[in-house]
């Protein structure tokens, strides 16, 4: 498997505060994590980095080769809700903390399948002759959209594009999106971001980078294409191929 990373702060940031972790499992299976926080300089690194943290030890620790796809199901959902619980406690105790959360998208790609999980507006996508968006973004502007107020192409620069309904730390409980898709796994590219891509590169830019580059070389190439376009946000990009 060829994963290819890149993570780092936006033009106008004086932080990081997206996280990631990335690696292989037996059976050429692959995975990765990625996460956005949120709530202050401390609070949004804390989220991210605990977040990121955790779920990738409970992919790392739990998966086996054999696994039916509800098992992958609940490892992932079972991860999230796990790191939900950690960081939703370190938050209430702590007044520098206190409302920090973070986005998460979590991919495992096993054969012909990826199956992810979610919650937040990272994003993860399948990238071949065309573009296609797996998640579902949890936002104030996906809602407008849904119901028909504003375009697709409006969101992208609406004044609340950033304004989340879901994320991981903020409740008790978190709500977790699933996808189980098949690919191509020959051609293929599996791709998981923050919004700090997907708000400064479009969907068909995207796609033009991605047969445009290299698959190693194309988390650099992207994040250098959302600085160059305003990097007004961190970026983390991670892509997973064979």
């Amino acid at each position: 498997m060829k994963i290819s990373a890149k993570s780092e702060k936006g033009v106008s940031r004086s932080i990081n505060q997206d996280s990631y972790a990335a690696g292989e499992l037996t059976g050429n299976v692959s995975w990765a994590v990625v996460c956005d926080g949120m709530g202050g300089a401390a609070g949004g690194n804390v989220a991210s980095a605990t977040a990121s943290k955790l779920i990738s030890e409970k992919i790392t620790t739990c998966y086996h080769v054999g696994m039916s796809d509800n098992s992958i199901k609940n490892l992932l959902v079972s991860a999230i809700e796990s790191a939900n619980a950690v960081v939703y406690d370190t938050g209430s105790k702590s007044e520098s903390l206190y409302g920090m959360g973070t986005t998460v998208v979590a991919v495992i790609v096993n054969g012909n399948k990826v199956y992810v999980a979610s919650a937040g507006d990272s994003r993860a996508y399948i990238l071949s002759d065309s573009i296609f968006q797996i998640t579902t973004d949890h936002s104030v502007v996906q809602q407008m959209v849904d119901n028909g107020e504003i375009t697709k192409e409006e969101a992208r620069v609406h004044p609340k594009k950033n304004v989340i309904t879901r994320a991981l730390g903020v409740d008790k409980e978190i709500r977790v999106d699933f996808f189980l898709e098949e690919i191509n796994r020959e051609k293929d590219v599996v791709l998981i971001c923050t919004d700090g891509l997907s708000n400064f590169v479009s969907d068909e830019d995207i796609l033009k980078f991605t047969q445009s580059y290299g698959k190693l070389e194309l988390a650099d190439r992207l994040a250098e294409e959302a600085c160059k376009n305003g990097g007004g946000d961190d970026i983390t990009v991670v892509t997973l191929s064979n």
